[in-house]
């Protein structure tokens, strides 16, 4: 397997020797980690996949920097071992690249680590046992803008969120959300795309995601699991007016927005 010389200390492989086309629809990943077999493994089965391509590899966490600037991806699968505090790695690299999302592999579950990796940006928390399968299923997701969490972490990010133990409620200032912002987040909550929002909501998915954007930024939460955990701890919604949703074509009204629902909003970003 060549590889591309980056500086005269660092390399970076590209994944199939060439960049791909930047087809619509097609997840561009880096690999990082420090195993070479798994490197080959996983380009082995995103190769059977149309929709996934591996145009970076990395061994260490200067190479994965290297690799983040020299190629144009869109997921950068981490090895949490590639940094002392895989966090902080992860926090610094995301400040360098905005526009990467980052898949990261823990050798085993770990709570503390899972939890902190979650609060500081990690898009996505995988085991190394992650069944292939899963995993390309996890890269869509996060692709998609979606957090993936494996079951158990799920479990865990939702106790740390009821005990207060990863951002206690103290720490946020009251936020009061708009009727519009309010049937947003409803809608979230109770796990429905951007797509269906903005038919709910009668408007378009850029809409939808200016105002998701400004209500991640009031209540300071990254994603859609986040905004679900933090409104069904805070109970944000409840009881707030909610505006009313345009009518479909056949003059049906939809079902009214239910109380927030932290697992449907995670539906699909977890193994079931």
């Amino acid at each position: 397997m060549g590889s591309t010389s980056v500086s005269s200390s660092v390399s970076v492989e590209p994944g199939d020797g060439i960049q791909p086309e930047d087809g619509k629809g097609t997840i561009r990943v880096i690999v990082a980690d420090t195993q070479a077999i798994f490197r080959a493994g996983l380009r082995k089965i995103f190769a059977l996949e149309d929709d996934i391509r591996v145009v970076g590899q990395a061994e260490s966490l200067d190479q994965t920097i290297a690799a983040i600037q020299k190629f144009s991806a869109d997921i950068v699968i981490f090895e949490a071992a590639l940094a002392p505090n895989p966090a902080d790695a992860v926090s610094d690299l995301l400040r360098q690249s905005a526009t990467c999302r980052f898949v990261v592999v823990l050798q085993e579950p770990d709570q503390e680590m899972t939890l902190d990796l979650f609060r500081r940006g990690a898009h996505g928390i995988v085991s190394r046992e992650i069944e292939p399968e899963m995993l390309v299923e996890c890269l869509r997701k996060v692709a998609q803008g979606e957090p993936w969490l494996e079951s158990r972490a799920v479990a865990w990010v939702m106790q740390a969120y009821r005990t207060q133990g990863v951002r206690p409620a103290g720490s946020r200032p009251k936020v009061s959300l708009t009727p519009k912002e309010s049937l947003i987040v409803s809608c979230v909550t109770q796990g429905m795309k951007n797509k269906e929002i903005a038919l709910r909501v009668g408007t378009t998915e850029q809409v939808v995601k200016n105002y998701l954007r400004k209500v991640y930024d009031k209540l300071g939460v990254a994603d859609r699991l986040e905004l679900a955990l933090y409104c069904l701890n805070h109970r944000v919604i409840e009881g707030v007016g909610q505006a009313q949703p345009a009518q479909p074509p056949n003059g049906h009204a939809p079902a009214a927005p239910e109380t927030p629902n932290a697992a449907a909003a995670a539906s699909g970003s977890s193994r079931s």
